[in-house]
């Protein structure tokens, strides 16, 4: 199955969406993104160790933490490179369907070894502008 539609089809089955790097400010980009996932429907788990809070939600340390209780399924990556292959471990560890880095978030190796593990692996693109996409496309129903 080509990587669009493997998107498409986790766009449609996924519910729960663990926002890693997910800031408190609303004029940061996983911000904005986070608040448009969750007002078309997804569970949005909010992950940063340093806030409490984000969009009226429990903020988790990681995702390891998280899992304890929701089921992660979308991973999606709002923090610098280096700090991926360590996402990628626990993403693996709490049996995550996908690893979705957000634009510019790209670790090619980290990557691989999430592919590996069985994970649908999206990087450098938007989660929201993906979405946006596949919900005109199913409007359209093309």
């Amino acid at each position: 199955m080509a990587l669009d539609d493997q998107i498409h089809e986790l766009l449609k089955t996924a519910h729960t969406i663990g926002v890693v790097g997910l800031s408190s400010k609303s004029w940061r980009p996983s911000y904005d993104v986070a608040a448009y996932l969750r007002s078309v429907g997804y569970t949005i788990v909010p992950i940063n160790p340093q806030v409490d809070e984000v969009l009226g939600m429990k903020s988790y340390p990681d995702l390891l933490t998280a899992a304890r209780e929701h089921p992660i399924e979308i991973v999606d990556v709002f923090r610098k490179p280096e700090c991926v292959p360590e996402i990628v471990e626990q993403a693996i560890t709490v049996q995550a369907k996908a690893l979705w880095l957000q634009l510019g978030v790209i670790h090619r190796e980290a990557a691989q070894r999430a592919h590996a593990a069985g994970l649908i692996v999206v990087m450098d693109r938007c989660l929201k502008v993906e979405h946006r996409h596949w919900r005109e496309s199913e409007e359209r129903g093309s």
